[in-house]
């Protein structure tokens, strides 16, 4: 598998999907409210894998941007469903919890991605 193999973004989707999900799907309902619930460790793995990705030259700023970004709103979805799987009562209004988790995905993926991109500066690894 080389460096520009698309795998590398889907493992990178998948770590940071469980790195914000992990820890989120954990708590218990009343605890549960956004976005207090997503602040800690797991935004901050988004972060990291964004800037890794994007450091390594694993592909075009604004596709690794959005699709790690996605990682945070995918892991409030799938406790959504859980949640509805068990009929449990959600912890807040579902569209609203996923778009504020998707703007704290925007947010932290593209710290990492600016940060990503300056070691990129100094690499000879463009993306094609």
């Amino acid at each position: 598998m080389t460096r520009d193999s698309k795998a590398w973004r889907w493992i990178g989707f998948l770590i940071a999907l469980i790195g914000v999900g992990f820890p989120y799907w954990q708590l218990p309902p009343e605890l549960a409210g956004l976005p207090r619930a997503l602040y800690g460790p797991g935004l901050v793995a988004v972060g990291v894998i964004a800037m890794l990705l994007r450091a390594f030259g694993t592909g075009r700023f604004v596709t690794l941007w959005l699709l790690i970004a996605f990682a945070v709103p995918a892991a409030v979805l799938v406790r959504i469903a859980w949640n509805a799987m068990h009929h449990l009562p959600p912890a807040g209004a579902p569209v609203a919890d996923v778009v504020v988790a998707g703007v704290l995905g925007l947010g932290a993926s593209f710290a990492g991605m600016l940060i990503g991109s300056l070691f990129l500066l100094r690499s000879s690894r463009r993306p094609k």
